[in-house]
């Protein structure tokens, strides 16, 4: 395969940057993991923890033209949570979650990550 010099270029300007795929997302907009942690959500629900939850339901202003689209609003019988799940964290990513919890202290924001054992939360 003969590249461009665009192609090299960018290639090259490229090396030593850690970069992740973007996650694959299934037809119904989740991608494998938020999929797995909407099971498990359904399993919560049926187990009478939460009352509902939801994925995508809201997009949060966070400046001008800048907005926060959490995965899932989980609803217990006392608050709401919002609930992040990341495979991995890019660096926006995690600021647009930061900013969102300060500007909006009425929701708990949560970071939920796969782990061997399960599901590990951090909160915000």
């Amino acid at each position: 395969m003969r590249w461009t010099e665009e192609q090299y270029e960018s290639f090259r300007q490229g090396q030593g940057k850690k970069t992740h795929p973007a996650p694959v997302k299934k037809r119904d907009g989740m991608n494998k993991t938020e999929a797995a942690y909407g099971e498990h959500l359904e399993m919560l629900k049926k187990a009478g923890e939460i009352v509902d939850y939801r994925f995508e339901p809201l997009k949060l202003r966070l400046a001008d033209k800048t907005y926060y689209n959490p995965d899932y609003l989980v609803i217990y019988p006392s608050h709401f949570e919002i609930h992040e799940v990341k495979g991995f964290w890019r660096d926006d990513a995690r600021v647009k979650i930061k900013v969102a919890a300060e500007m909006f202290p009425w929701f708990l924001f949560r970071a939920i990550q796969r782990d061997g054992k399960g599901w590990r939360y951090e909160e915000f």
